[in-house]
C-alpha cells in the first residue's frame, strides 16, 4: 500500500493522510471486500491507534476506486483485542515500523567511520 501505483492503494494513501494518517509508518492490517461498493478495513497508525474504517466506491465500475471515500471511521484502540481480527492487530504491533527513529550524535573530532 505505501508505494504501489495501483490505484486503489494510491487513493487510500490519500484518505488515510487527509486523516492525519503518517503513510510511511501507518499499517494496513487487512482491506478486504464487503459488498459491490465498499470494503472493510483496519489501519494501526505510528502511534499505536487502531482505526477500522469502511472505503466506499462503485468496483463495478472501471476507475471507480479514484472515487473512493471513507464512508465510516472509528477508533477502536480501547477495544480491538475484542475485534474478530485481533491476532493479526496484534501482529502489526509487532512487525510495524518504530514510531521513534534515534539519531546519534557524535562528540566533535569523532568519525563514522570504522
Amino acid at each position: 500500500m505505501r508505494t504501489s501505483p495501483y490505484s486503489l492503494w494510491a487513493r487510500l494513501r490519500e484518505l488515510l493522510a487527509e486523516r492525519g494518517l503518517i503513510i510511511s509508518t501507518t499499517v494496513l492490517v487487512y482491506l478486504f471486500p464487503d459488498g459491490p461498493h465498499s470494503e472493510t478495513g483496519v489501519a494501526v497508525s505510528d502511534g499505536g491507534r487502531v482505526y477500522e474504517f469502511g472505503l466506499g466506491y462503485d468496483r463495478t465500475k472501471a476507475a471507480g476506486e479514484r472515487n473512493a471515500v471513507i464512508e465510516h471511521w472509528r477508533d477502536i484502540t480501547g477495544q480491538w483485542q475484542a475485534h474478530a481480527f485481533s491476532a493479526e492487530i496484534a501482529d502489526t504491533f509487532i512487525w510495524r515500523p518504530p514510531a521513534r527513529r534515534t539519531h546519534l550524535v557524535l562528540a566533535p573530532g569523532v568519525s563514522q567511520a570504522g
